[in-house]
């Protein structure tokens, strides 16, 4: 699991763990923040769990580091990719420096993590990627133009690899949550429709078992933002949220 901390990917394993034992391999940053999830994965049931550090802006370490988790499982069934900052709100930032390594993290080192998984599970002869993309992806708006456009570019890329990969029998499943109760967003005004970590897992776990390609958390998301995809851009730039 890349981005091993986060809390929506850790409640969809407990949530698979409570069908069957899980063994699982976390990677991340945060060596303790990894720790802390595989002693609670642990407690919860999973008869092992172990952690690898992996830095998404350091592309270059992560075939090493995906290898590493397979050689360490003796094979993947399903990976999940939940790696992302949030990063500053608005629409031109005010810091650039941070603005960039945003799109580091959230594009191109999550999508070198989405990558080497996908390689990965094709193979080992199939299996299902789980990628945690937003609502946001559907159309970026002005109040979180850099957070929406890397998980734009993020969500095409996993939808691309789910047409490209189908044959080969490795099943993408892209998440697409609106505001989601965690850490990332302790603070910020809840926005409509907003969920927590374990309602999402129900979302993504159900979809897993009806072979869904793509999810809205929660549901009603789906029906909005077809609404908000149709708004002309003249009167889509009014809206402040």
């Amino acid at each position: 699991m890349a981005g091993g901390s986060s809390e929506i990917a850790l409640a969809i394993v407990r949530k698979l763990q409570s069908r069957a034992p899980r063994e699982v391999v976390l990677l991340g940053r945060s060596t303790d923040a990894l720790a802390r999830a595989a002693d609670g994965l642990q407690t919860a049931g999973a008869p092992r769990a172990t952690v690898l550090e992996v830095d998404a802006r350091r592309t270059g370490d992560h075939a090493d580091v995906v290898d590493e988790a397979v050689r360490r499982l003796g094979g993947v069934d399903i990976a999940i990719v939940a790696v992302g900052v949030l990063g500053e709100r608005g629409g031109m930032p005010s810091d650039m420096d941070a603005a960039i390594e945003l799109l580091q993290v959230n594009l191109v080192g999550a999508g070198s993590l989405l990558l080497q998984l996908a390689r990965a599970l094709r193979d080992g002869g199939g299996g299902t990627l789980v990628v945690l993309s937003s609502v946001a992806a559907e159309r970026p708006r002005r109040s979180n133009v850099l957070y929406g456009a890397s998980k734009a570019g993020l969500d095409a890329l996993a939808q691309g690899l789910a047409d490209a990969l189908g044959p080969e029998h490795v099943h993408v499943l892209v998440v697409r949550p609106g505001f989601v109760h965690t850490r990332m967003t302790r603070g910020l005004k809840p926005a409509p429709l907003s969920t927590d970590a374990q309602s999402v897992a129900d979302v993504v776990v159900d979809g897993l078992d009806r072979g869904a390609t793509t999810v809205w958390a929660p549901k009603q998301l789906r029906w909005l933002m077809l609404i908000v995809k149709a708004l002309p851009r003249r009167l889509f730039r009014r809206m402040k949220t």
